[in-house]
């Protein structure tokens, strides 16, 4: 399970002497009082509060690198001032490596500057581009002359005849 990030907060038998009922949580997650009581059948009831936090009132901010602000041809220029012939010399691959993957790293801090950006509950794809052409689409339609008609279900087959024309 911690593999997965996952834990698991029943630690007392639920049916006899096993612990056949779980609780997993992701880490992070909080539970509170659990406690395994009374007999529902041959299980015993759990009882237990979960707190979570709204996302609506999340008030982090997360800092990404703002490329439209980045200064490339500095960056190009600090990774070219390495000579990393001497720099790599008598190492292995994965000391390469991650010697190349500092020395990226420490270039892109001095010349990409960070931004904070403001949570949101859309999804990650939904760009601000896509939120502009949604409320285009949005305008169009209500000053739109033409009224769609919504089609009119008739004799669906079904087994009990549930759906059929009102």
């Amino acid at each position: 399970m911690n593999t997965n990030s996952l834990q698991q907060h029943v630690n007392e038998p639920t049916r006899g002497n096993n612990i056949l009922d779980l609780i997993m949580t992701t880490i992070d997650l909080s539970i509170n009082g659990l406690e395994v009581t009374d007999k529902i059948g041959d299980h015993q009831m759990m009882v237990f509060s979960l707190e979570v936090q709204d996302p609506n009132t999340r008030t982090q901010h997360k800092q990404v690198l703002d490329y439209k602000r980045a200064n490339f041809e500095l960056k190009k220029h600090e990774l070219g001032n390495h000579n990393y012939e001497v720099l790599m010399s008598n190492k292995n691959a994965e000391e390469c490596y991650m010697i190349l993957k500092d020395k990226i790293a420490t270039a892109t801090e001095h010349h990409i500057p960070r931004t904070q950006i403001r949570p949101t509950n859309n999804p990650p794809w939904f760009s601000q581009e896509i939120d502009a052409s949604s409320i285009q689409d949005n305008i169009r339609t209500e000053n739109s002359n033409d009224t769609i008609q919504n089609p009119i279900v008739k004799n669906i087959s079904t087994p009990a005849g549930l759906f059929s024309e009102r």
